[in-house]
């Protein structure tokens, strides 16, 4: 029912992604829907799932379920699924969370969106940050950093860079001793050429 799952999740890997984002409606209500892989501080807890969903209320991203998900189905308990989507009890309630998965996997795309809506952007980056463990807010770019030695950047702050400063990205893509870093503070953003400018008197 979930077929495209496997699908997608290959071409997030060959493309070089940790996460993307579709859209699904239910029951008049928009969701953006993020799809993650196992990397970094994400960690898979049944051991069958292939991917991290997460949905976010289009109206309110700060509403929102996770849970891990694999071809075949959604590795989450019925009753918490069916209080988050509006789901009424039913003796049939089997056959309408098969529906609910079916009309899901007909909304799953089999390749990442490479130019997301601004509010599909904006989850993305909420979950990158969290997952870096990083402030949120971070989204201005101020620079580059050399990591220490034996230390690469994380795939999340490629990801944001991505997202953010793709041209920037694009220098130093395959350099991964590299990090990019951020700032709450829009006034502290700098272009690129300051940014390269400034490395490179480094």
């Amino acid at each position: 029912m979930l077929g495209n799952l496997k699908l997608l999740k290959e071409d997030m890997k060959n493309k070089g992604w940790t996460i993307c984002t579709f859209t699904f409606r239910y029951k008049s209500i928009n969701y953006i829907v993020l799809v993650k892989r196992f990397v970094g501080g994400e960690k898979r807890i049944d051991r069958y799932a292939l991917v991290k969903l997460e949905f976010m209320k289009e109206a309110n991203l700060d509403d929102s379920l996770s849970m891990e998900a694999n071809s075949r189905k959604l590795i989450i308990d019925a009753e918490t699924l069916r209080k988050y989507f509006g789901i009424e009890y039913a003796n049939n309630l089997g056959c309408i969370l098969q529906q609910f998965t079916k009309r899901l996997g007909g909304c799953i795309p089999t390749e990442i969106k490479l130019q997301p809506s601004i509010l599909e952007k904006q989850a993305m980056l909420r979950s990158l940050n969290k997952s870096d463990s990083e402030d949120p807010n971070k989204i201005y770019c101020i620079g580059v950093k050399r990591n220490p030695e034996g230390k690469n950047r994380s795939e999340f702050n490629a990801d944001k860079t991505k997202l953010l400063r793709k041209r920037l990205f694009e220098y130093y893509k395959n350099d991964r001793s590299i990090s990019f870093c951020y700032s709450a503070d829009s006034t502290k953003e700098n272009d690129d050429t300051t940014i390269l400018k400034n490395f490179s008197n480094h």
